[in-house]
């Protein structure tokens, strides 16, 4: 649970630093650093105020929606102009369809982790599958599991019904290092900068790629369940 915002003399909450959100977000987004924080108020997912001397300063409602677009990349993997999109919509008062697998409900509250036992109870799989699911490296072995590791199995727990386990899907793996193998080459020209914000474009830019070739692949399989039809 987020702590409360401490308060300024007459009772408004206090701004924050770039340091001070550093230190309430970092425990739960390892990876954020200053320069990630930067680009998204570049990328206009947060705009927080400025000092006299031009120092930011971030609200509560900034803390809280960095959070929101945090986990939704971490988690959903989401390119930060599908999450603008959305959170562009809920501010002008709509009510977009989450732009993910989960609701918006869940997201916004904080992604729920799972442990193993709770992953197979919402999955409705059996160790068994989960244990496959790993040694075909189609999900990453933990201690808890998010939302996308749940995606995954209960595809996989729907597959075995039709008769395709996990085991009939070690190509996907090796496609998918294919994948990463493009869209590494895509980013050597970002990656050789030097500025502060580089390793934040690398990372979205990184997903915005493979959300392309997601609707290239997806396009490919559709085609050719077309054909199938009798």
């Amino acid at each position: 649970m987020a702590r409360p915002a401490t308060r300024a003399a007459g009772g408004a909450p206090a701004l924050l630093s770039i340091g001070q959100v550093l230190a309430r977000l970092t425990p739960e987004f390892p990876d954020l650093s200053s320069s990630k924080l930067r680009f998204l108020e570049e990328r206009g997912l947060v705009s927080p105020s400025r000092t006299a001397s031009g120092y930011r300063k971030f609200s509560s409602t900034d803390v809280e929606r960095l959070r929101a677009v945090l986990a939704m990349q971490r988690d959903h993997y989401l390119p930060l102009k599908v999450i603008k999109k959305y959170f562009a919509d809920v501010d002008a008062g709509l009510e977009p369809a989450f732009p993910g697998t989960a609701p918006a409900g869940s997201i916004l509250s904080g992604s729920r982790r799972y442990r193993r036992d709770e992953l197979l109870r919402e999955a409705s799989a059996d160790a068994e599958l989960l244990q496959e699911a790993i040694s075909t490296s189609l999900i990453a072995a933990s201690d808890v599991y998010g939302e996308e590791a749940l995606t995954v199995l209960r595809a996989l727990a729907e597959l075995r019904r039709s008769g395709i386990e996990p085991r009939h899907l070690r190509g996907f793996r090796a496609a998918a290092e294919r994948e990463i193998g493009l869209i590494e080459t895509a980013l050597v020209p970002i990656a050789r900068r030097n500025d502060v914000s580089s390793k934040a474009r690398t990372a979205e830019l990184a997903r915005e790629i493979a959300a392309q070739l997601d609707v290239v692949r997806g396009s490919i399989i559709r085609s050719s369940i077309a054909r199938l039809r009798p």
